[in-house]
């Protein structure tokens, strides 16, 4: 099979590691990790613009490196080819093989923030996304100096606690390891800023499986959902993630 795949950058070493020993001839195109950071209207918009410029005629199916993504991915439009989305809520579940064991470790490692090659590598926002990250629209990620200087000691104190420190609910780096890193460098960094914010650290295991199945199928629909040309992404609260709607039928999500 001939086939497209878009994704996002975070799961860059991930995916071509996996295309590089697919027997489908796969084209490849990596969209910046920062969509994720500036809403979910503006994330579908800027995929769907992605998706339309797909040559049908080349490919028989997109696949979609990305989960639902804080709904970034509901509402976005399959035209003449089907589209392939994983079922899952975001990107750590792609990185550890299968949505329970995703849930099995979050619950049983409360407060756990997930590390991997590509969030590290690429987790700054260049540029224009930088500007119109929600983080930035909403003066979340200024520094308590920043904020002092604009509207004083006890105020900007209130506003840093209360909205700028996002991690505060968090008390674990867990780093995954995926088994394409260069070296220890990754490990070591998530290692070493845990000790600084003196919370706890944990490496774990990977799992490719996930991603070779996205890559090579077939796409068993408990896992993935096919979206047929003329339907859409619409999320659920179920354990199936998505569900693909007919687009004349259900409107885009906010």
């Amino acid at each position: 099979m001939r086939l497209k795949l878009i994704s996002c950058e975070v799961l860059y070493r991930e995916l071509l590691y996996v295309v590089s020993r697919s027997p489908n001839m796969v084209d490849v195109e990596f969209l910046p990790k920062g969509l994720h950071d500036i809403g979910a209207k503006p994330m579908r918009e800027r995929l769907q613009a992605v998706v339309d410029r797909v040559d049908g005629s080349k490919y028989e199916a997109i696949l979609l490196g990305y989960g639902l993504c804080n709904n970034g991915l509901a509402g976005l439009q399959a035209r003449d080819i089907p589209m392939i989305l994983p079922r899952a809520h975001d990107c750590i579940t792609l990185f550890l093989g299968s949505r329970q064991r995703y849930l099995d470790y979050f619950h049983s490692h409360p407060g756990v923030y997930f590390k991997t090659t590509g969030w590290m590598e690429r987790g700054e926002n260049p540029g224009e996304l930088s500007q119109l990250s929600i983080q930035r629209q909403t003066g979340m990620d200024q520094t308590l100096e920043e904020l002092i200087a604009k509207y004083g000691e006890e105020n900007a104190r209130y506003i840093y606690e209360t909205l700028c420190q996002y991690t505060h609910n968090y008390s674990q780096f867990t780093f995954i390891e995926m088994g394409v890193e260069p070296d220890d460098r990754f490990e070591k960094q998530v290692e070493e800023e845990a000790r600084q914010r003196g919370w706890r650290y944990a490496k774990l295991q990977g799992d490719m499986g996930m991603l070779e199945r996205l890559i090579n199928g077939p796409w068993n629909a408990q896992e993935f959902l096919t979206i047929p040309p003329g339907y859409m992404v619409s999320a659920t609260y179920e354990d199936e993630v998505v569900t693909a709607v007919p687009t004349e039928q259900t409107p885009e999500a906010p």
